[in-house]
């Protein structure tokens, strides 16, 4: 062998175990930032030498996803919607309405409000404690605020948009976790072009009359690829400028392809963390609306790709469950059969599982999930390093029920 060609397969080795070598770094960094930020301290009471088990139930942290209001409207079958909602508790610990809440969903017609679907969403995620997200109040992008919206003159905007916020509010006190205040206004703001810049803080004003502890959150596409960061940026800064009433920061997770950007991903969370709100990963798909299979609805991924997806996810999860900032990742989807990009389902429209399903479940409920047993140390204490979120703690035939709080860091019980 030449020795040109000598060094090139030892250049190429070298970079590739430069390569891994990098890679695991990153991992341990994302493994020891998740242990920093999503584990606590469970401490036990109890006699010397005590066998004590610890469960974990749910997750503070909330991996969610939208909820269809096919189940929910009295058209699906009811086979259909049994099984929907079994999976849905079966993987899910928190939700976001849809379609069911959007204004031109709700009121078509000027006066004709159908509140229906969203009063049975509500009934059975409270049903099942499950917190949702009002998914949203107003959508200010022209082609979806509602013609006989657009034909009234500013005072009569000015009024049913009041009307709206307020009966939302007053109606919906206290029973949703939060709201999308009005969607995707980098975007387009009809209400804004109409009504002028400070509309946007009278809408929280306006939910707050019917609600003063309605959290509302902004929301809107492509912040986590970068595209759209720096804009989302100078948005928020001027609503708080102005003094609007913020919860936290919405970003959606659907404007990447069959790949994601790590490090865009990382970066527009670091530099949305500077506000001190919340985050929430509000609209997850993968593969997303820059994917072929966004374009061609009715497309199948091959092994390879389906194993690709899984992968993805898993790493994407993992670096938004590192971050301090992300309080949660709501799914827009699970279903093949009620979603709106079908191959980024979870389920196949048959309920079989993808990779991806296996993959997520091992990541959420066996690698981020406390199952612990030993037995109390000679002073009769157990600390359990645990994840924070509610856990059944046992000694003998004794249980209690402990909610590990990451606001705390620590708790206890004693037996």
């Amino acid at each position: 062998m030449p020795c040109s060609a000598k060094r090139l397969v030892v250049s190429l080795t070298t970079l590739c175990l430069f390569a891994a070598s990098a890679a695991n770094a990153q991992d341990s960094e994302i493994d020891r930032a998740i242990a920093k930020h999503r584990m606590g301290t469970l401490t036990v009471h109890t006699k010397p030498g005590a066998e004590v088990t610890v469960e974990q139930l749910r997750h503070e942290f909330w991996f969610g996803a939208a909820i269809s209001s096919g189940p929910f409207g009295g058209r699906a079958n009811p086979e259909v919607t049994a099984r929907y909602k079994k999976v849905f508790l079966e993987n899910f610990n928190a939700a976001v309405t849809e379609n069911a809440l959007k204004w031109h969903a709700m009121e078509q017609t000027r006066g004709n409000v159908d509140y229906r679907v969203v009063d049975a969403i509500l009934a059975w995620t409270e049903q099942h404690d499950i917190p949702l997200r009002g998914h949203n109040i107003f959508w200010g992008v022209t082609g979806r605020v509602q013609d006989w919206q657009k034909q009234l003159d500013d005072d009569e905007l000015r009024e049913v948009l009041k009307k709206r916020a307020t009966t939302i509010g007053k109606r919906y006190r206290g029973r949703f976790a939060e709201y999308d205040l009005n969607n995707e206004m980098i975007h387009d703001n009809y209400y804004e072009k109409r009504l002028g810049p400070a509309i946007t803080k009278q809408m929280a004003i306006w939910v707050h009359e019917g609600d003063p502890d309605a959290i509302l959150y902004l929301n809107d596409y492509d912040v986590l690829t970068g595209n759209q960061l720096q804009k989302y940026v100078a948005h928020i800064e001027t609503l708080l400028e102005q003094g609007v009433s913020l919860g936290g920061i919405g970003v959606q997770g659907h404007l990447h392809g069959d790949s994601f950007d790590a490090g865009a991903l990382k970066r527009a969370l670091d530099t949305l963390a500077r506000f001190k709100l919340p985050i929430r990963v509000t609209e997850f798909n993968f593969p997303g609306q820059r994917s072929q299979h966004y374009r061609d609805r009715r497309s199948q991924l091959t092994p390879e790709e389906e194993e690709a997806k899984a992968k993805a996810i898993v790493d994407y999860y993992r670096i938004c469950f590192a971050h301090p900032a992300v309080k949660g990742i709501l799914m827009w989807g699970f279903w093949e059969g009620a979603n709106w990009i079908p191959v980024s389902s979870l389920y196949r429209r048959d309920w079989t599982p993808t990779p991806a399903a296996h993959a997520y479940r091992d990541l959420v409920y066996k690698t981020w999930w406390t199952s612990w047993k030993g037995k109390a140390d000679a002073n009769g204490q157990c600390e359990v390093p645990a994840f924070y979120g509610t856990h059944r703690v046992a000694v003998g035939d004794t249980e209690k029920i402990v909610d590990l709080k990451s606001a705390d860091g620590t708790g206890s019980v004693s037996f």
